[in-house]
């Protein structure tokens, strides 16, 4: 079972950045697919983006353009660099992991992932 730990979440003003980190074990992003959710309070789990394993990448209508995903094959690390940051964005964020994942033309839903990190929260507020 592939396991994931996330970090770098914390609290940030508006307008500002944030890098997350998500370390996978195992040499395994050439196989799997590896996204970022983020859960509100009082809200469902919602897709921000993925990279598949050819390095492709998927994103959610309303991240897009603020948020990179990218990833350190090396490093086993996926990351997700968020900019231009809104109170909206507050949530905690999980990355995930799919064997099965594989075109960027599928929903990006938490059922078709398997393996989950802990989450890191991410607070933006003045």
């Amino acid at each position: 079972q592939v396991q994931l730990v996330e970090s770098g979440g914390g609290l940030v003003q508006p307008g500002g950045s944030l890098t997350l980190s998500c370390a996978v074990s195992g040499n395994v992003l050439n196989r799997y697919a590896v996204a970022w959710f983020r859960q509100a309070p009082g809200k469902e789990r919602e897709g921000v983006s993925c990279i598949l394993s050819d390095g492709s990448t998927v994103y959610t209508d309303s991240m897009k353009g603020r948020f990179t995903i990218s990833r350190d094959i090396a490093k086993n690390t996926v990351y997700l660099q968020m900019n231009s940051l809104k109170p909206e964005d507050t949530a905690v964020y999980y990355c995930a992991s799919s064997l099965t994942y594989y075109r960027p033309d599928l929903p990006l839903i938490p059922r078709a992932f398997d393996s989950w990190g802990q989450g890191t929260q991410v607070t933006v507020s003045s």
